[in-house]
């Protein structure tokens, strides 16, 4: 069994566990100060993987460039938009609905961007995956309250923004960055990461970041699996795959991310939300299909 074959699930099983780090996290660091530090760490920690492997550097400037940017629309742009817009009140339940919005327009824009024509039964599986992941989140949509949330309108905004940049940055990566070494191509990426989050957390933040072991934790989580062992999949998965059936598996992500939650922290899991991860899963496997 090839690594291509159980990436996929491999994938999703540890990015889902973004939301526990941010959850442990919170507490003790600025969300963009802790993406920085997360994306120096990881940068530095793999450009030592690339030099002891003798990885090839981009062959053209304007290769390094595209890398950098792609750095920019995967890292700045989404998860420092989700991670600030969690911070300042929008509730979890919330985001993953955003979220869950990108494989619907990565569908809407396949053929005109990547060229990839989809059958009717991937535009099935892919609306049948929404459905799936509404009906997961859809209790805890129902228990927030919206009073008092000073600022939600500039965080639904800039989680939607969010969204927007992941979608473009995965039809960049596809277009601009198919070839060359992933190692240094995505110490590239952590150097533009890092070159504009490290701005806005200086211009945004009182850049708390508190050295305690909770925070340690976090980090080590956050670089080891989630920067390196995830990010590096999520690539893999675009170059050698469609995009729209790599934005597809977003759909498994807030199923998996709620079976944690009831397994680490008791949150309530209904039978109606484990039928509807079971229609996420289908729509997920029709997309996905050949």
């Amino acid at each position: 069994m090839s690594l291509l074959t159980v990436a996929p699930a491999i994938f999703v099983l540890i990015w889902s566990t973004g939301w526990i780090v941010a959850k442990y996290a919170a507490p003790y660091a600025d969300p963009l100060t802790f993406l920085a530090v997360r994306y120096a760490t990881a940068g530095l920690v793999l450009a030592v993987i690339a030099g002891v492997a003798r990885s090839e550097w981009p062959k053209t400037r304007m290769a390094a460039f595209h890398a950098v940017i792609s750095g920019v629309l995967l890292h700045t742009g989404y998860l420092g938009g989700v991670w600030w817009a969690i911070a300042h009140g929008l509730p979890a339940g919330v985001s993953a609905l955003i979220a869950a919005v990108q494989p619907l327009l990565t569908a809407a824009l396949a053929a005109r961007l990547a060229g990839e024509r989809l059958r009717p039964v991937h535009l099935l599986g892919i609306l049948l995956g929404f459905l799936g992941v509404l009906g997961v989140i859809a209790p805890k949509l129902a228990g927030i309250s919206f009073a008092g949330m000073s600022g939600l309108g500039l965080a639904v905004v800039i989680n939607i923004v969010a969204m927007i940049s992941v979608t473009f940055g995965t039809f960049y990566q596809k277009k601009y960055v198919a070839s060359g070494d992933l190692r240094m191509i995505t110490v590239l990426q952590y150097i533009g990461a890092f070159a504009t989050t490290l701005p806005l957390a200086v211009l945004f933040e009182p850049m708390r970041f508190e050295f305690r072991a909770e925070t340690w934790w976090a980090l080590a989580w956050s670089v080891i699996v989630l920067s390196i062992g995830a990010i590096g999949l999520m690539l893999m998965m675009i170059r050698r795959g469609a995009v729209s059936k790599v934005a597809a598996l977003i759909y498994l992500i807030p199923p998996t991310a709620a079976v944690q939650a009831f397994l680490m922290f008791g949150e309530t899991l209904t039978l109606v939300q484990v039928g509807c991860m079971g229609i996420a899963a289908l729509g997920v496997y029709l997309a996905s299909r050949p």
